[in-house]
């Protein structure tokens, strides 16, 4: 039984106490006054129950009438029965954030176990994988310089080159799961990064014959961030944005400065988009390691995303947007001046 509901079954029964007590004409009025008269009546309804061999029936009974007579002091008087209730209810709000708080680090380490196998796993395939292709790709190289191929066999050429890079990008993301960011912190605007990336995706979203609009009321406010590192997740949302909308739409990037409920002042960024969205049934487990609902995925992109957002101290998480499309929303702490 949690602790909330231990609470409840203790005060519903001091609440029957009470209505006992009141039932029996024992009620509030008898703790009048300055509670003389109170005390008086304890005594005497001590001593007419206790036994005659001094045995424990009257101990227990006054023990219990004691306690009727608490409650009935504290309920008899409007004040102390709004600060009672008020003491109730900030008791139950922190019963209940605490028990959020104890899930959410459940669910965190639970998560940073299944990492820490994960990431040796993929140390250990990519390092044994990645020398043999490396010597591959040479010999590839080479033949194609040497080599006097006719068009289709070019064209065999340029597939095998191609899926070899496929395997040898797989390979590289195995590499950056299995070890931590290394941060290169900086203080600086985040919005400063995000120029950066829409400059860098420029040609990619034409490609995709996706319109980017930035939605920018004022710059947000400076952070301790690694712009590099934030511009790989950047990239990695938009574009991700774009494959899901193969027939074209639209990116928003929104930028707000907004605080948790908490109070904490952050930095919000939100990647929107046209296309599906994220499906109910999928959740947080596009997060995971290894999960791709795309047919040539690794699954390792937001994982590696959510962790470097995780090491600068954010949060980033996924929804659907109430019109159609998927958000894909970064939050990033900001420390304010000492007052």
């Amino acid at each position: 039984m949690c602790r909330r509901a231990l609470f409840r079954r203790r005060f519903a029964g001091d609440a029957r106490i009470l209505r006992a007590h009141q039932g029996t004409g024992g009620g509030t009025t008898q703790c009048t006054g300055n509670g003389t008269h109170c005390a008086s009546h304890h005594r005497t309804h001590w001593a007419s129950h206790h036994n005659a061999d001094g045995g424990t029936r009257g101990r227990t009974d006054h023990h219990t009438t004691s306690r009727k007579h608490r409650v009935g002091f504290a309920l008899g008087f409007p004040g102390l029965q709004r600060q009672l209730c008020r003491g109730v209810r900030v008791l139950l709000h922190n019963v209940d954030h605490t028990q959020i708080e104890l899930e959410r680090s459940r669910e965190s380490l639970a998560h940073a176990e299944k990492m820490a196998l994960v990431g040796k796993l993929a140390a250990g395939m990519a390092h044994s994988i990645r020398n043999p292709f490396t010597s591959v790709k040479m010999r590839l190289f080479s033949l194609s310089r040497s080599l006097e191929l006719d068009g289709p066999q070019q064209d065999d050429l340029e597939v095998i080159a191609g899926e070899i890079r496929h395997i040898d990008t797989i390979v590289q993301n195995f590499l950056e799961f299995s070890r931590p960011p290394r941060l290169r912190m900086q203080r600086l605007s985040p919005s400063t990064v995000v120029d950066s990336a829409l400059r860098l995706l420029d040609q990619r979203l034409k490609s995709y014959g996706v319109a980017a609009r930035l939605d920018r009321p004022a710059p947000l406010p400076a952070v301790e961030v690694d712009p590099e590192q934030l511009k790989e997740v950047l990239v990695n949302l938009v574009v991700n944005a774009c494959e899901a909308m193969p027939g074209g739409g639209d990116v928003t990037i929104e930028e707000r400065a907004d605080r948790t409920p908490e109070g904490r002042l952050q930095a919000a960024i939100r990647v929107r988009d046209s296309g599906p969205g994220v499906p109910p049934h999928i959740g947080e487990k596009i997060f995971d390691p290894f999960f791709s609902t795309k047919e040539h995925g690794t699954g390792l992109g937001l994982s590696i995303a959510r962790r470097i957002i995780t090491e600068h101290g954010g949060r980033l998480e996924a929804a659907s947007a109430p019109a159609g499309g998927g958000v894909f929303t970064i939050t990033l702490p900001v420390k304010e001046p000492q007052t």
